[in-house]
């Protein structure tokens, strides 16, 4: 399962994506499926087709994901995944869907979906991108599923800037885990020489032994692996981070050591069956929990139109209160990851714990994520929008 998120440090306005282009968050459309390849024992890559009445609402850039609503009898079930389009069609609207607990939509889309049925998915949206940086060396590492939005980033760099050049890194536990490694490798084909991906594959021997290529990537590992790629911090040397917490928060810390400019470094988590460890930037522990006042008001701005909840001390969360109001609020993992939810505080206060999707400069701004976020004022003003 993919849950997709942009948390790189706020960048120089040269190097910051643009802000005028954010995409709509809300609506579901039904797309019909017309591919369903198999890519390992338990991922497809899923072909969608896209009306030409959409094809305004569905173009998107390189590391937006969507958000899939699964109807089924029990229950409601929203996941998010990267839009990972082929190589050779980077307007095709395409999802990597991996399985995941055995009721989840992966279990579903990997063994049940077929040609000809429909999914209900969510505009893309999502601020993970590489910066504008003309002539660099991107520098990508994904771990496991992670691999989604960063094939893509790595395709559509590599034709944009004939200037630049693409080190790709993906580790997974085994090479059969390795997804899109058919498509990479005619990437690497086309790009011969801008373009390298080197795989490290932690549960299997390949001689490397104790090189930078064998063995888990951790503290250690990594600078060894950067300085083999000739890969270490340098002005014109920019990161991209996606996978499980864990390697992302290690690869920063490592990055962070090494003197990497943090307006060059974007990453990107998804989850896993664990509760996410804390990455740097986390602003000390979280806190206790607390009732909210009897009866909260919330004014939401969402899409340029005002939504008005009540939270009620049973609510879980503000996210509860606000889907009572209006089921469209976006939200996909409700753990903290995935950052559908994102939202700024407006007026009033919140308190929250394990928003591992906002950082220091995010929750400076204000921002918070309603699946986490508990109000402690009478009154709270949120703006999705902003």
């Amino acid at each position: 399962m993919r849950q997709t998120v942009n948390t790189a440090a706020t960048p120089p306005a040269a190097l910051r994506p643009p802000r005028t282009d954010r995409p709509r968050r809300t609506g579901w459309h039904a797309l019909e499926v017309t591919e369903v390849r198999r890519l390992t024992a338990d991922a497809v890559a899923v072909g969608l087709a896209v009306p030409d009445a959409l094809r305004e609402v569905f173009t998107h850039r390189p590391g937006r994901h969507v958000v899939v609503r699964h109807r089924r009898p029990e229950g409601e079930l929203r996941r998010s995944y990267s839009v990972c389009p082929p190589p050779h069609d980077p307007t095709a609207l395409r999802l990597v869907i991996k399985r995941g607990a055995p009721d989840g939509f992966g279990a579903h889309a990997t063994t049940s979906l077929a040609v000809g049925d429909r999914l209900e998915l969510s505009p893309p949206t999502g601020s993970f991108a590489l910066p504008e940086l003309p002539g660099a060396h991107h520098v990508l590492l994904a771990g496991g599923s992670g691999i989604t939005p960063l094939a893509a980033m790595a395709a559509d760099a590599l034709r944009r800037d004939p200037a630049c050049r693409v080190s790709l890194v993906h580790s997974v536990p085994t090479s059969a885990d390795a997804l899109l490694a058919d498509e990479l490798a005619e990437l690497k084909d086309a790009f011969v020489d801008r373009f390298t991906i080197s795989y490290v594959i932690t549960r299997e021997d390949h001689g490397h032994g104790d090189g930078p290529f064998g063995g888990r990537l951790d503290a250690a590992s990594l600078p060894r692996l950067l300085t083999a790629l000739d890969a270490r911090p340098a002005p014109d040397t920019a990161y991209a981070l996606c996978g499980p917490p864990g390697l992302v928060a290690t690869a920063r810390a490592v990055l962070a050591d090494g003197g990497a400019d943090p307006a060059l470094v974007r990453w990107e988590l998804f989850t896993s069956a664990a509760p996410p460890q804390a990455t740097p930037g986390a602003a000390g522990p979280s806190p206790a929990p607390s009732s909210p006042p009897e009866g909260t008001r919330v004014t939401a701005l969402l899409a340029g139109r005002r939504r008005v909840a009540t939270v009620l001390p049973q609510d879980p969360s503000v996210l509860d209160a606000l889907l009572r109001a209006d089921p469209d609020v976006p939200y996909a993992c409700r753990e903290g990851v995935c950052g559908s939810c994102r939202a700024k505080v407006l007026s009033g206060q919140v308190t929250a714990s394990g928003q591992h999707a906002l950082d220091r400069q995010d929750r400076a701004a204000g921002y918070t994520l309603v699946c986490r976020a508990r109000p402690s004022t009478a009154e709270l003003a949120l703006d999705f929008d902003a």
